[in-house]
């Protein structure tokens, strides 16, 4: 239910209400106006909180607290979620093991943390040449990485590049 939904106090114009005091207790089917009696002898607000049932329920609270209660709840939630991302990693054909080792830890962490990885083999000048070789440090990059990604594209190659996108598993 949104904000601008839950009607307070006097926006509540419906007779009689289903209450429910601060404590969670059940008061019964009482007028609006007694309830509304019950909430500022407490120093509360009246807040609607079931409108389309029937009769609507109501609970006796602090509106400006459950607001900012609320409010916290969304942001904790919001704080929480994770944007998978895109990340590039990139190598040449004549790239040495211990690079591709090292690039490969990266990818894992990478996908670990829920991303999706771009792994672009780049020729250079006369590399382009030796497209078999890029396609073979691209497959045996894609092996390393299978236990934890499945690939999303295919290496497809683009103008001096192989690229490839591995997402998680």
């Amino acid at each position: 239910m949104t904000d601008r939904a839950q009607r307070i106090n006097e926006q509540i114009r419906i007779s009689p209400v289903r209450v429910i005091s601060a404590d969670g207790e059940q008061l019964g089917i009482i007028s609006t106006e007694e309830a509304l009696g019950v909430a500022r002898e407490a120093n509360l607000d009246l807040v609607e909180v079931g409108p389309t049932e029937r009769p609507p329920v109501c609970r006796i609270m602090d509106y400006g607290k459950h607001k900012y209660q609320q409010k916290k709840r969304r942001h904790r939630h919001k704080a929480h979620v994770h944007h998978g991302r895109t990340k590039e990693i990139r190598i040449r054909p004549k790239t040495g093991q211990h690079d591709i080792d090292f690039k490969i830890n990266h990818a894992r962490e990478f996908l670990e943390h829920k991303d999706k990885v771009s792994v672009s083999v780049i020729f250079r000048g006369r590399e382009l040449a030796h497209v078999d070789e890029g396609r073979r440090v691209l497959n045996n990059f894609i092996e390393q990485l299978e236990d934890i990604s499945k690939v999303e594209m295919a290496p497809s190659q683009q103008g001096r590049r192989i690229v490839c996108i591995l997402a998680p598993k």
